[in-house]
């Protein structure tokens, strides 16, 4: 299966939306809005902030093939 890196995570705060690289082996705890400066981070039971509020779960969730928290 290929993964995806590109997703567009929206702030929870501003609605602001904007694509990023997710990184492969990790999961990504913390984004700064672009817009707001608003710090965000994942919602209870979530692993990173891209399965949270991206259009696409982190590479190690698509990797997994769940929905659950990742390590």
């Amino acid at each position: 299966m290929e993964l995806k890196r590109q997703s567009v995570i929206t702030c929870p705060k501003c609605g602001c939306e904007k694509q990023e690289t997710m990184p492969v082996d990790a999961c990504t705890w913390s984004w700064e809005c672009p817009q707001c400066k608003t710090q965000v981070n994942p919602k209870p039971g979530d692993c990173c902030v891209f399965c949270s509020y991206g259009t696409i779960p982190c590479p190690p969730m698509q990797h997994s093939g769940t929905t659950k928290a990742c390590n």
